[in-house]
């Protein structure tokens, strides 16, 4: 797994000592002190499942013991992760975590004929997503008949061609196409609409998404598909340029150019949303604008140097929050305002 390595501080390290590159047990902590403990875990693996940890020489008791402790967490029926690493994990990494420990789990209990899809094929894909949940999304060939799948995982049996499966990160994955698609089946719109710029933005074929959505008249959660479509733009770079572009557009003001490029003394600035005949320029201040890329003193430095520049040739700013795409009366009238409608 592609995640942060685990904390220096280990709980499991005063159980097992790897750092001689042999199976050498510490003392084991009191709790432990009748176990025997033949082998050594290394560091570089975080996931478990129940049969490893039992064939490293560990007993059911003293798994459910590390895991009272808090050296292990059960992030499924079957199936562990190291504590340390899981801390170490931000609410995206931890999402992609346990779809890892979904499929390890699966490694020794299915025939491997299952394909990630909807929106979780779009963590894998790296796709933007909004206030969405940990349901583990499959396509299968079929659904069985009872007790198939944990009430976490959510089965789906529409058939997929050659084309629509893609292997990333070592799992088998709907393409993205098939993902935007699936993914807005079951999304509101909002979600459905962050989802599906960015799939654009990826490379995903508007003419085959548009393709895919004539072919699911009928279905549920087609209608959804056919309104994101209508307004998805891969020109919005972000979940919040998304919403407010949306919001915008719902609020009936006039269309802005996004991405718009303006020259300055110091060179070319890009505008999220612009109107050019007016000079005015609506930004969406999210937080990860300032706080993803670059140190925050340094980034907020350079976007005060930016707008100072754009100001000087009389363009006008609005700052759009988090906050203000639910405060619609307010935010429509600062831009008539500013539009001077």
């Amino acid at each position: 797994m592609d995640y942060p390595v685990a904390q220096p501080e280990d709980p499991l390290a005063a159980v097992w000592d790897g750092s001689a590159g042999s199976a050498r047990p510490l003392t084991p902590a009191p709790e432990l002190s009748t176990a025997t403990l033949s082998t050594t875990l290394p560091e570089a693996v975080n996931l478990w499942r129940t049969e490893e940890l039992l064939d490293r020489g560990l007993s059911a008791r003293q798994i459910l013991q590390l895991t009272a402790d808090g050296a292990l967490v059960k992030l499924r029926r079957g199936c562990y992760v190291r504590r340390s690493f899981w801390a170490a994990l931000d609410a995206n990494g931890a999402s992609r975590c346990r779809i890892e420990a979904y499929a390890h789990r699966r490694l020794t209990s299915s025939t491997g004929t299952y394909v990630f899809s909807h929106t979780t094929a779009a963590r894998l894909h790296g796709l933007f997503l909004w206030q969405v949940g940990d349901t583990i999304h499959l396509t299968v060939p079929f659904l069985p008949s009872s007790g198939g799948h944990a009430s976490d995982v959510k089965a789906h049996t529409r058939s997929l061609a050659p084309a629509d499966i893609v292997h990333v990160a070592g799992h088998r994955v709907t393409s993205l196409a098939r993902t935007a698609v699936d993914s807005c089946l079951v999304l509101n719109y909002s979600q459905g609409l962050i989802l599906m710029d960015h799939a654009l933005r990826l490379g995903a074929s508007r003419e085959a998404l548009e393709l895919e959505c004539a072919r699911l008249r009928g279905a549920p959660g087609v209608a959804t598909l056919k309104k994101v479509l209508a307004h998805a733009d891969p020109l919005s770079e972000s979940p919040g340029e998304t919403l407010v572009r949306d919001l915008v557009r719902r609020l009936r003001l006039p269309a802005p150019q996004l991405q718009f490029e303006v020259r300055t003394r110091l060179g070319k600035y890009r505008l999220d949303c612009a109107w050019p005949e007016r000079s005015v320029a609506l930004e969406f201040d999210g937080r990860g604008k300032y706080f993803d890329y670059a140190p925050t003193a340094e980034a907020i430095f350079a976007e005060r140097r930016r707008e100072k520049a754009l100001m000087e040739l009389g363009w006008k700013f609005i700052r759009v929050e988090w906050r203000d795409l639910f405060r619609e009366q307010e935010l429509k009238t600062r831009l008539l305002r500013v539009l001077g409608r």
